[in-house]
């Protein structure tokens, strides 16, 4: 398997031929290979997936991205391969109910006799020392590190960039709750391993910083960890690096007409890994490690038996609310 390219100047019948042929073997290994993941990737998580698989190099991420994102448009791919940009999301889309009044009829059953699984009257974190909450850069990782945080009642979001003021301040707010209950808040963060992903610390402290007098609330006994990427997680893993320092100005950060060159920590960078960075979304190539990275570090803050135990102690309030609701249907035990 090659990545399918098109021949230069005008092609000729068999080279089309032998293009759209590629393009058929293309599709169906990436069929095959999603066929085996439990999470969607972006399309540049599956140029990363192509790279581990030894199919393109670094040097050929765009050019795999926008072929999968041809093949989406195409229906070569369906359009689903790729993971949604829930930011971009349409609201108030009508929903349609295909059930016949009998079939709906049963399934309202259905969720009266487990609705009770949804009472919830106090929070994981009430019997823990700590309270987390993690960012990540990239969509790719919000939904490989989805699952994890979902059982440990971490909330994670995808900054991109960095949060929008009203998310910040919600984030601080919440914060300053779990504090006045005299918990440890630390906030996780995953990111590229460029100059401002390893100086991320720093810039996420004075991000909340910035609102902290219109919130009332001082991120000063915040604990702010970044867990990733780092040089021998990549190493270790083989993870891609990208041979420039890019930046949305257009500008490379080893370019000295770069505003923020001569900053000491794009300086230190530059002396200790040279120019050249690794993309968050890299982990999508071994989702395994990348996975264990996100528990590992969960667990040096949580006991792994927290939401077990959790659980263990809804169970019992949510099956008096069950009785409660078969009492309120007539006591037979049934809601049918």
């Amino acid at each position: 398997m090659k990545l399918p390219r098109r021949s230069r100047g005008r092609p000729s019948a068999a080279a089309r031929a032998r293009y759209d042929d590629e393009v058929m073997e293309f599709r169906d290994f990436i069929l095959n290979i999603r066929s085996g993941l439990d999470f969607t990737p972006s399309s540049r998580g599956w140029a990363y997936i192509l790279e581990g698989q030894n199919i393109i190099t670094k040097g050929d991420l765009n050019a795999a991205q926008d072929l999968i994102n041809d093949c989406r448009k195409s229906g070569d791919l369906p359009l689903n391969i790729c993971a949604e940009d829930v930011s971009r999301a349409f609201k108030n889309l009508e929903y349609i109910d295909q059930t016949t009044p009998d079939q709906r009829a049963a399934g309202i059953v259905e969720e009266i006799n487990s609705a009770h699984l949804s009472y919830q009257p106090w929070s994981f974190w009430e019997d823990q020392d700590v309270y987390i909450e993690m960012l990540v850069e990239k969509i790719d990782l919000r939904n490989l590190f989805g699952p994890i945080c979902e059982d440990f009642s971490i909330p994670i979001a995808n900054i991109k960039g960095w949060p929008d003021i009203n998310s910040r301040a919600a984030m601080m707010q919440r914060f300053e709750n779990w504090e006045l209950e005299g918990k440890q808040c630390v906030l996780l963060y995953c990111g590229d391993h460029d100059p401002a992903g390893l100086n991320i610390s720093e810039c996420l402290r004075t991000m909340l910083m910035d609102l902290s007098d219109a919130v009332e609330w001082f991120p000063d006994q915040l604990i702010i960890e970044r867990f990733g990427l780092n040089a021998d997680f990549i190493e270790g893993h083989n993870l891609t690096w990208i041979d420039n320092l890019e930046t949305s100005s257009g500008r490379p950060l080893n370019n000295p007409r770069h505003p923020d060159h001569r900053k000491p920590y794009v300086q230190t960078y530059l002396r200790q890994f040279g120019v050249r960075k690794v993309e968050a979304n890299a982990l999508v190539v071994n989702p395994s490690a990348g996975r264990k990275l996100c528990r590992d570090t969960i667990l040096r803050y949580l006991d792994p038996e927290a939401p077990t135990q959790y659980a263990d102690k809804l169970s019992e309030v949510q099956e008096v609310v069950h009785q409660e609701v078969l009492n309120l249907l007539g006591g037979d035990g049934s809601a049918g």
